[in-house]
């Protein structure tokens, strides 16, 4: 067969494969290391100073920005409160630490009928401002709500006619004290330890032997029944120095009893190198009924 008129393909000559080394053109021109000299190290600082400073403002903000949210939480949710008195024994014992719901009676304002906030109910135990000295902070049970008629005979609570079950009431003393186990008492002159306006205001509340709190006021004692400086001796509780309902116990230590200032130091380093043997295990993180 004649292949001559056959078209022919001529391979092409490969090109020379340059090789590595093999003249001064191809090898790559080195660059002279820069080291640093006296004029770039005020960027260096600079650039330092700029992180820290970045950081502290950073560390700044976000403090602020816990404080700005503990603040908010304290002065409107929720609140820590310390027992320091015998006359809430047994539901709350001295060097009880509570946490205070603010928020679960309302700030009595237009939106308090939108929330599920709850009413003052008899039978709560509130926390609030003392009529007599609002800096000073007290923890009672609601008795008697706005428009109920109360007395006491023989230690026994009426309400409206009917005797109020107390199982949280603790007794020390029998019945012997004319105003403390018998309210109210109008037949007889101001007793000791007894605020006179209120001994005024009571004698214009009394209606056949029964006090009839008032709107807007409520009629509080302390469970330690015995002991217990409450609405007896210095009246009612107004509405708007209720500061919250305590939720639950979430420490509670022993004391020790010691008021010197000497005491109080003795008392303090105790406490902090006696910590888990002092703590009341069995009523931290108790609620609160």
């Amino acid at each position: 067969m004649d292949f001559s008129n056959q078209p022919t393909v001529t391979p092409s000559q490969p090109e020379p494969t340059p090789v590595v080394g093999s003249s001064e053109e191809s090898l790559p021109q080195e660059q002279p290391e820069l080291s640093p000299g006296p004029a770039s190290a005020p960027a260096v600082q600079r650039r330092v100073v700029s992180n820290f400073g970045s950081d502290v403002i950073s560390s700044m903000q976000s403090l602020l920005g816990t404080i700005v949210i503990a603040i908010f939480v304290i002065t409107f949710i929720v609140q820590a409160f310390q027992i320091p008195s015998e006359s809430m024994e047994n539901t709350l014992l001295v060097g009880d630490y509570l946490l205070v719901d603010k928020l679960c009676y309302g700030g009595r304002g237009p939106g308090d009928h939108l929330l599920p906030y709850r009413k003052i109910q008899r039978g709560d135990v509130i926390v609030f401002h003392y009529p007599v000295d609002p800096k000073q902070h007290f923890v009672k049970r609601v008795i008697g709500v706005p428009g109920d008629r109360l007395r006491m005979v023989n230690k026994t609570v009426y309400i409206n006619g009917k005797p109020l079950s107390e199982p949280y009431v603790r007794f020390i003393e029998p019945p012997s004290n004319l105003l403390r186990d018998n309210f109210p008492r109008t037949d007889m002159p101001v007793i000791y330890g007894m605020e006179g306006k209120w001994w005024v205001e009571m004698r214009k509340l009394v209606e056949d032997g029964e006090l009839i709190v008032p709107q807007e006021n409520y009629f509080v004692m302390g469970d330690n029944r015995d002991d217990s400086q409450d609405s007896r001796y210095w009246g009612f509780v107004p509405r708007e120095n209720i500061i919250g309902r305590p939720l639950l116990i979430y420490w509670s230590v022993q004391t020790i009893d010691q008021e010197t200032a000497a005491g109080r130091a003795y008392r303090f380093a105790y406490a902090l190198t006696h910590l888990f043997q002092n703590t009341r295990w069995n009523r931290t993180l108790r609620l609160v009924h």
